[in-house]
């Protein structure tokens, strides 16, 4: 017996005796919440046709790719610009090589999760669950759930101050109108799961676009862009520090973990035969390397313009309406300056938070259906997320005026949850990529990568221990000034 088919015989006992197995998967007809036992993203699985192994390199490249470009989303999302786009404004190109380092650390982890999907036949969750219980599979549900909704937050603030700059709808009515956002999923998914990753490309496209060029009217000094890349000792002092850690904290997310190891399985070969398991790892592992360097090329972009534009000039860009102003202030943004620059910027903002909704809603169902073993339609969960995040962006809204700077302020204290959460998520990854018994001999980690990769697990822990210090200073020297 293969060491792949041996994994996948030790996956599907496990998974019979524990989950009950597909076949006795407990359906509620008519009910709005149903048990869920069987496939990860039922709906979806296996649903992508593929062409045979013998066929050429790019015809399985392109049939495999569309995973990664959702899992890239969440390495772009709209809790970034601001960080990276800073990083470049304070401290011109030294902070290129941090977003190197991040999008490396990315590319590890991703592979494992891909890995974990196509070999093992399991998402994240579903992983964790079998090899904990079900107290600890809620505590793990209720905590991944407040860091899905602490990105929807960032989605609704992204969405709700694109409407505004781009066509002067009020921050509060712009909060409100992002629910609707429920009506382009359900539409998406009746359209198919191959159709969606389209879409979600050519979001991304129109990103990269609106980027390449802006910076292109920047003109930024090539020499000194590559230069960034070299690791510098300056990292070090005390601003550059905290940025280039607030940007490899705002890089990675815990959602993509879960994501990645599910959709990886939407593609339809057999799982029993090595030959075809071998070929899905390998050009899902094509797919995620090739869409995160996309992203990786965004978040470079993002810095780039922040340091043409407004190196030495660039304090008080904290927030997405100075980062619009400013891009069409020839003042700051100097002889390139347009309103055009600045409808481009909301443009992409926008396309990026519709991306996140997307990303977000498949991820929440992964992560219910795997830690509680629970279903409900898309919509309805999509519906209740949105509400639930909505509530607190409005109440910052009316309780701050409908200022920016609030819901910016909003932003950064919701990624506690984030910060919690990536590492009970990274450190199941790495423990089951490593383990030769649920992997086999073949899939699981070589040994330098299991080091490597606990590592960055404990690098990455440290640092979101760090965040939330940050974050819990931070807030309470927000409410301090606050009337009781």
């Amino acid at each position: 017996m293969s060491d792949t088919s041996a994994a996948t015989e030790t996956s599907t006992k496990e998974r019979s005796g524990k989950l009950g197995g597909s076949e006795s998967r407990i359906f509620s007809r008519g009910k709005l919440i149903e048990t869920a036992n069987g496939l990860s993203l039922e709906e979806i699985n296996a649903t992508v046709s593929i062409p045979k192994a013998s066929h050429s390199f790019w015809k399985s490249l392109i049939a495999f790719s569309g995973p990664g470009a959702l899992v890239a989303v969440g390495y772009m999302d709209p809790g970034n610009w601001i960080t990276s786009i800073g990083g470049g404004a304070q401290y011109g190109y030294l902070l290129m090589s941090v977003i190197l380092l991040s999008s490396l650390i990315a590319m590890l982890l991703q592979y494992m999760c891909a890995k974990l999907g196509i070999v093992a036949g399991l998402d994240l969750a579903q992983a964790t669950r079998l090899h904990t219980g079900r107290k600890t599979g809620i505590v793990l549900w209720i905590t991944t759930e407040l860091a899905v909704m602490a990105t929807d937050i960032a989605e609704v603030i992204g969405g709700a101050i694109a409407l505004n700059l781009l066509f002067g709808i009020p921050l509060a009515v712009g909060v409100v109108l992002t629910v609707f956002d429920v009506l382009l999923l359900l539409l998406l998914m009746q359209v198919g799961f191959r159709r969606i990753e389209a879409i979600v490309v050519t979001l991304i496209l129109v990103i990269m676009a609106v980027f390449v060029y802006e910076v292109w009217l920047a003109q930024p000094n090539v020499g000194a862009v590559f230069a960034g890349f070299i690791p510098n000792s300056q990292i070090f002092g005390n601003g550059q520090l905290t940025m280039a850690l607030g940007i490899v904290g705002a890089t990675v997310m815990p959602h993509n973990l879960y994501l990645h190891s599910s959709i990886v399985q939407t593609r339809n070969y057999d799982r029993k035969d090595d030959r075809e398991v071998s070929n899905a790892l390998r050009f899902a592992t094509w797919d995620s390397n090739i869409q995160l360097t996309a992203a990786f090329v965004v978040n470079c972009l993002l810095l780039v313009l922040g340091a043409a534009m407004f190196f030495g000039h660039g304090d008080g860009l904290d927030t997405f309406t100075s980062l619009y102003n400013a891009l069409g202030d020839s003042r700051l943004a100097g002889p390139v300056a347009s309103g055009a620059l600045s409808t481009l910027f909301a443009v992409a903002l926008l396309a990026s938070g519709q991306n996140s909704t997307i990303t977000g809603t498949l991820t929440g169902q992964i992560v219910m259906e795997g830690f509680i073993r629970m279903r409900i339609p898309m919509w309805l969960r999509r519906v209740v997320t949105r509400v639930i995040s909505i509530i607190p962006v409005l109440v910052c809204t009316f309780a701050f005026g409908g200022t920016e700077s609030a819901l910016d302020n909003l932003l950064i204290y919701s990624q506690v949850f984030l910060c919690i959460a990536l590492p009970i998520s990274m450190v199941p990854l790495v423990w089951f990529t490593s383990s030769k018994k649920i992997m086999g001999r073949k899939y699981a980690n070589p040994l330098w990568m299991s080091i490597l990769a606990w590592i960055v697990v404990a690098v990455l822990s440290g640092l979101n221990v760090w965040l939330i210090v940050q974050d819990i200073q931070q807030l309470i020297a927000f409410l301090r000034p606050l009337p009781l």
